[in-house]
């Protein structure tokens, strides 16, 4: 039988002296949303045991997160609704420091205007340490390469559901792991820079790309800051990774699409060939063109590598097409194009995506190029 620990305390994130946050986030608020996957929050204690306090809600798509000790991973799991606390550990070594993580696997969904992970503060017997500082900083840019879809469940899994999404199997903090890195992600699954996979040119990252987060949508996200403008001078990254084009490469597949609201129908076209249309090869590498000129706006100082071939090379071409007419037309040689290894019967995941091996084998390849920009 589990004995009541007498000493824990309560507070507020207003009464903690010491927290990192994870992702894009509205710091004015009461409660921490956690919007984007990767989003969390990271203390450094030296009680024996520690909660969190959380408030959660969904219609469809539960939330999952994920806990790490000391840099370990340590656990995964689903939130239902409710507002309830979790014990991150106990029973520890009491004056001893302990670093927690406590983050969301769960992409920001679209899709479910009422579902949101707020972090009301934390429950602890000892006290709050300052947290360690990263080297660099790196914001990651993509679709469902970037949400982690596929590194968990069998292959044979082809649901799409949250639990087969995440930020702990991912090329992305893989790579700001190796480098000591804060990072912060951006990802929508089956969005584009152009249109999503089946040519809904409303599914486009750059569309939401300079609000705190675009995507949660709902009175109660509203209401956090999801859709305030993003001050981009409170987090300056050093570099930017966009892993884009995968789903604008899948539209060029499908039917056309039509907006319910308006009746417009987009489509992307090939030739008989099996060449681009030149007008619909113009409109995409035109989407690239114009979305490096955003990140740079906002962004400075930052060096951006646009990655692209976890799911194949479609459009390895036109990317590079855009990239060296955005260099040549402002001389902005801080940018690269970078082609990360193809997924293979070997290394696929679950839902017809990049399993872990896949993420393993393109974080390697980024790493090797960021070391060489960073240092």
């Amino acid at each position: 039988m589990m004995t009541k620990n007498e000493k824990l305390k309560t507070y507020s994130l207003k009464e903690i002296p010491y927290y990192h946050i994870y992702g894009r986030t509205d710091e004015t608020q009461d409660s921490l949303p956690l919007f984007w996957n990767g989003s969390g929050i990271e203390v450094n204690v030296t009680g024996s045991e520690l909660w969190i306090d959380l408030d959660v809600d969904c219609s469809f798509h539960e939330p999952w997160i994920a806990t790490e000790l000391n840099g370990a991973f340590m656990s995964r799991q689903m939130l239902l609704p409710g507002s309830y606390s979790i014990c991150l550990f106990r029973n520890m070594t009491f004056g001893v420091p302990k670093t927690m993580k406590f983050f969301r696997e769960l992409q920001a969904m679209s899709e479910d205007d009422d579902c949101h992970v707020f972090v009301r503060g934390f429950r602890c017997d000892g006290e709050f340490l300052p947290v360690k500082e990263f080297k660099y900083k790196i914001e990651f840019i993509g679709d469902s390469i970037t949400s982690g879809e596929g590194t968990y469940g069998a292959i044979s899994d082809t649901d799409w559901l949250t639990m087969y999404m995440s930020s702990s199997e991912n090329y992305a903090t893989y790579t700001a792991k190796a480098l000591d890195a804060d990072y912060r992600l951006i990802s929508q699954g089956g969005w584009g820079v152009y249109c999503g996979w089946d040519n809904d040119v409303r599914h486009n990252i750059p569309s939401c790309y300079e609000k705190i987060c675009g995507l949660g949508l709902g009175k109660v996200n509203e209401a956090v800051g999801a859709q305030k403008n993003y001050n981009f001078a409170s987090w300056k990254p050093d570099a930017i990774v966009v892993n884009l084009g995968t789903n604008d490469a899948s539209a060029f597949n499908q039917s056309p699409f039509t907006i319910p609201e308006t009746g417009e129908t987009f489509k992307q076209h090939k030739n008989p060939d099996g060449s681009f249309m030149e007008k619909d090869r113009e409109r995409f590498e035109n989407a690239v063109y114009n979305f490096l000129k955003m990140l740079r706006k906002h962004n400075p100082g930052s060096h951006i590598v646009w990655v692209y071939g976890m799911l194949g090379y479609d459009l390895n071409l036109l990317i590079a097409n855009a990239m060296n007419r955005y260099q040549k037309d402002t001389g902005d040689y801080n940018t690269a194009f970078l082609s990360l290894p193809n997924t293979t019967t070997e290394t696929i995941g679950a839902h017809m995506h990049p399993g872990i091996k896949s993420h393993e084998r393109a974080a390697k390849v980024l790493i090797e190029y960021l070391e060489t920009i960073l240092d």
